[in-house]
């Protein structure tokens, strides 16, 4: 593989995306392909916004991706969609929990969440796929599996064999969640 590929991960703290950039990482691995992450963790424990970006291909200088270059938004949130999509390259693709979670700036009333968040972004990207990730985490068992959904959403426009992925969930994730994170996995893979 000579093409270096761009995914960046974007959400609120306690969503999930740190795992789901490890398991992603872990497939990519064991593929046998380059592979380099950076995380930002900012507020996490507070709600605050949290990104990795995961790089894959030959010949990685550097574990960040640079703005308009991202093949792939993988957004938990709507604002995080928002907030990031200058980092999607043209005609790259968006995909997005439609779940809103509102910021502290929110919360305490001092600004507004964007009521044409969605527009706006429909509006700069031709590739946006919108996913109810939390009512498929319900029906696999528990609203804290949206990450594995939108994982299996993900992993329809990777090249990676759904057996890869199964595998290193099953080597990453503990034992006692697995099941119902292998369910919400497979309800993203279908979604």
């Amino acid at each position: 593989m000579s093409e270096i590929i761009n995914i960046l991960i974007v959400g609120v703290g306690g969503q999930g995306t740190i795992l789901a950039s490890k398991v992603l990482a872990g497939v990519v691995q064991e593929k046998g392909h380059e592979v380099k992450i950076a995380e930002i963790h900012g507020m996490s424990q507070r709600g605050g916004s949290v990104f990795t970006q995961v790089r894959y291909g030959a010949n990685i200088a550097s574990p960040t991706i640079p703005q308009g270059e991202a093949d792939i938004i993988l957004a938990f949130e709507k604002l995080e969609a928002l907030r990031w999509l200058s980092y999607l390259k043209k005609n790259g693709r968006i995909l997005i929990n439609d779940q809103r979670i509102d910021p502290m700036p929110v919360i305490m009333g001092t600004v507004e969440y964007p009521a044409d968040a969605l527009q706006i972004i429909q509006d700069k990207c031709q590739n946006v796929t919108m996913i109810d990730g939390v009512s498929e985490a319900l029906k696999a068992g528990n609203i804290k599996s949206v990450n594995m959904v939108l994982l299996g959403v993900l992993s329809k426009f990777l090249d990676f064999d759904g057996d890869i992925w199964l595998k290193v969930m099953q080597e990453t994730i503990p034992a006692k969640f697995i099941d119902v994170n292998l369910k919400a996995f497979e309800a993203g893979r279908k979604y």
